[in-house]
């Protein structure tokens, strides 16, 4: 904890550049509506707020492995030699996991999320007044983090299903037989964890599945 504090200080000081990063995805999908855009806050201290969650995002980004890593400290002594061989490849990749999903998240589903919303805008012809975005800097940055962390944390799918195949809860024709269920079950997850959109739910989705078909295949391996 104080190593995270440390860290979420020095990201308040380069808050501003963080937020300018996350905000990429945004800035260009607009720019080819050749439409002036801008990020407004409706209260006084929203700016001030949005930068202190991108700071702590950003500083519980960079710390996660280090917290992984203590929580490993904390319960290898109480491990055998071949459980924590069993257990190390899953610390590592957890972390790596939750970073593809995150990089799907930055340069795939917000894009496309963006342009899909954006398709709803009108220039009044049909609607009588002009309909125009004006995003809010507060709710951009929590739909942001909210795909991130939904997204990385789905990810971890195969490290859940392959660490129950080690301790013998399923097998790899479990997971074959319940495939139709398991479908379902993905979707809807992904129409809870997402916004309200078929693309983000899709783009979600999609992905599940193929990790699905990986872990069906690397529970066969175990």
């Amino acid at each position: 904890f104080i190593f995270l504090f440390i860290i979420f200080i020095i990201c308040y000081f380069f808050s501003e550049y963080i937020y300018g990063f996350l905000v990429e995805p945004f800035s260009k999908a607009v720019k080819e509506s050749g439409l002036e855009r801008r990020l407004i806050f409706t209260a006084l201290q929203e700016t001030f707020l949005t930068y202190l969650k991108v700071s702590f995002f950003t500083a519980f980004f960079i710390t996660c492995p280090y917290i992984l890593m203590q929580i490993w400290k904390f319960i290898a002594p109480g491990l055998y030699k071949h459980e924590k061989i069993a257990i190390i490849p899953y610390l590592a990749l957890t972390p790596i996991l939750f970073f593809l999903g995150g990089m799907l998240v930055y340069y795939l589903v917000m894009p496309l999320a963006i342009k899909f919303f954006l398709s709803f805008e009108s220039t009044g012809l049909t609607t009588g007044m002009p309909i125009q975005l004006e995003a809010k800097v507060n709710e951009y940055l929590s739909l942001v983090m909210k795909l991130i962390f939904a997204f990385g944390i789905s990810f971890q799918l195969p490290v859940v299903l392959s660490l129950l195949a080690r301790v013998g809860v399923v097998d790899s024709k479990f997971l074959r037989e319940r495939r139709k269920y398991v479908v379902v079950i993905i979707f809807a997850a992904a129409a809870l964890l997402t916004p309200p959109d078929p693309v983000t739910q899709i783009g979600l989705a999609i992905p599940l599945l193929i990790l699905y078909e990986l872990s069906i295949f690397s529970v066969n391996i175990i």
